[in-house]
C-alpha cells in the first residue's frame, strides 16, 4: 500500500480554540485536561471537552471514548521525593484497538503536525487500551 507523501504528512489543521485551550491548561492551570477530536468536515483538530482543575485522572479517562480515537493533554501534578510540587504535561494519542481503521489512520497521520503546535509538552504516550495509560504509567514517566 502506498501513500502520497503530501497527504500523509499534511494532517489536519488546528483550530485556534484548540491552541487557546492548551495554553490555558499550560500557563493558567484553568483545565486539568483537554480532549481533542478531528472534525473531518472542517478538516481541523477541535476541542471536544475540557476538565476543570479539580477533576481526577479517573474523570479524564472516563471522558475518552471506548471505540474512537482522540488526542488528549493531561496536566499531572505530583510531589517529588524532595517534597517539591511539580507538574508535567502529557500528550496522549488515544487509539483504541477497536476503533475504525480509517480513524486510526487519520489520527496517526495528523498527530505530528498537531503535536508541533503545542509547545511545552513533557511526555507523549501512545495508548491502544486503558492499561497503557493508567495512572501508574503516568506516575512512572513523570518521576
Amino acid at each position: 500500500m502506498e501513500f502520497s507523501l503530501s497527504n500523509a504528512s499534511s494532517g489536519m489543521g488546528v483550530a485556534e480554540h484548540s491552541k487557546t485551550a492548551y495554553l490555558e491548561l499550560q500557563r493558567k492551570k484553568v483545565h486539568r485536561y483537554v480532549i481533542f477530536k478531528i472534525d473531518e468536515k472542517k478538516k481541523e483538530v477541535v476541542v471536544e471537552k475540557t476538565g476543570g482543575p479539580a477533576e481526577s485522572y479517573d474523570d479524564f479517562t472516563a471522558s475518552l471514548p471506548e471505540n474512537d480515537c482522540r488526542y488528549a493533554i493531561y496536566d499531572f501534578d505530583f510531589v517529588t521525593s524532595e517534597n517539591c510540587q511539580k507538574s508535567k504535561i502529557f500528550f496522549i494519542a488515544w487509539s483504541p484497538s477497536v476503533s475504525r481503521i480509517r480513524a486510526k489512520m487519520l489520527y496517526a497521520t495528523s498527530k505530528d503536525r498537531f503535536r508541533r503546535e503545542l509547545e511545552g509538552i513533557h511526555y507523549e504516550i501512545q495508548a491502544t487500551d486503558p492499561t497503557e495509560m493508567d495512572l501508574e504509567v503516568i506516575r512512572e514517566r513523570a518521576h
